[in-house]
């Protein structure tokens, strides 16, 4: 199972998430490294963890529609693979992302407008390069396609899988954060017996190495995590106690 670290980008700087009160996020503060400069946090996973694919969650992009792009390029650069959230709205957004170093786009249910144009996207990018991010807030669907009536997160999972999708994020923007435990693990259960072939990846209040292996135990291929990294309660060798390899 991939453990993904996240990086929630605001200012240019990593904060933390809390609950999805973006106004509230404020620079990171971490047991891993004493910068809140998105480079020196990256470095400071590799480290600690050995982890080099990161999320990272530009808000910058996906509040007022300015991009990073110098952020990826360096990530990119230094060797760390990138899945993006830049707020997409647009083809021509996911274009500048992949240009920049992004290995993948991630396209959030909270930003993309129609399921149509999903599926123009899909044949535009190519599958492989653009993964789909189920937005829930307190498991309700964040918002629901223009061109779709049911606002169902189980519906919407089995539209954006029949559009081409074959890399779903499950996030729960209520839990990030929190440090309360994980709460997708039924839809994800529920998304799983009819998408084999869809790797399913979830987040959202991941406390401890426990946590990550209920994730694995549901047949889930990865993990988002980022609190319990930063305050300590995620550790190499908690992960490789938990039967990780790291």
């Amino acid at each position: 199972m991939r453990l993904i670290p996240v990086m929630d980008l605001l200012n240019s700087v990593v904060v933390r998430g809390i609950g999805g009160h973006r106004s509230q996020y404020l620079p990171i503060e971490s047991v891993l490294c004493q910068s809140a400069e998105p480079r020196t946090v990256a470095e400071s996973i590799r480290t600690h963890f050995g982890l080099a694919e990161l999320y990272v969650a530009d808000l910058d992009a996906i509040l007022s529609d300015s991009a990073n792009l110098e952020i990826y390029e360096q990530l990119s650069d230094a060797g760390f693979r990138l899945l993006v959230d830049c707020g997409l709205r647009e083809p021509s957004t996911a274009e500048a992302a992949l240009a920049a170093g992004a290995a993948k786009v991630i396209v959030g249910l909270e930003t993309w407008p129609l399921l149509a144009s999903l599926e123009l996207l899909v044949r535009r990018l190519d599958t492989e390069r653009i993964v789909f991010s189920l937005d829930l807030k307190n498991g309700e669907a964040v918002r629901g396609f223009r061109d779709m009536t049911s606002t169902d997160p189980v519906d919407i999972a089995a539209a954006v899988i029949e559009a081409g999708i074959r890399e779903l994020i499950v996030l729960d923007l209520a839990t990030v954060g929190m440090g309360a435990g994980l709460s997708t693990l039924p839809l994800c259960r529920q998304i799983r017996s009819f998408a084999e072939h869809c790797s399913i990846i979830t987040g959202g209040g991941v406390r401890d190495a426990s946590d990550l292996k209920a994730i694995a135990s549901a047949e889930l291929d990865g993990a988002l995590i980022a609190s319990a990294l930063h305050c300590g309660t995620i550790t190499r060798d908690k992960l490789r106690e938990a039967g990780f390899d790291l």
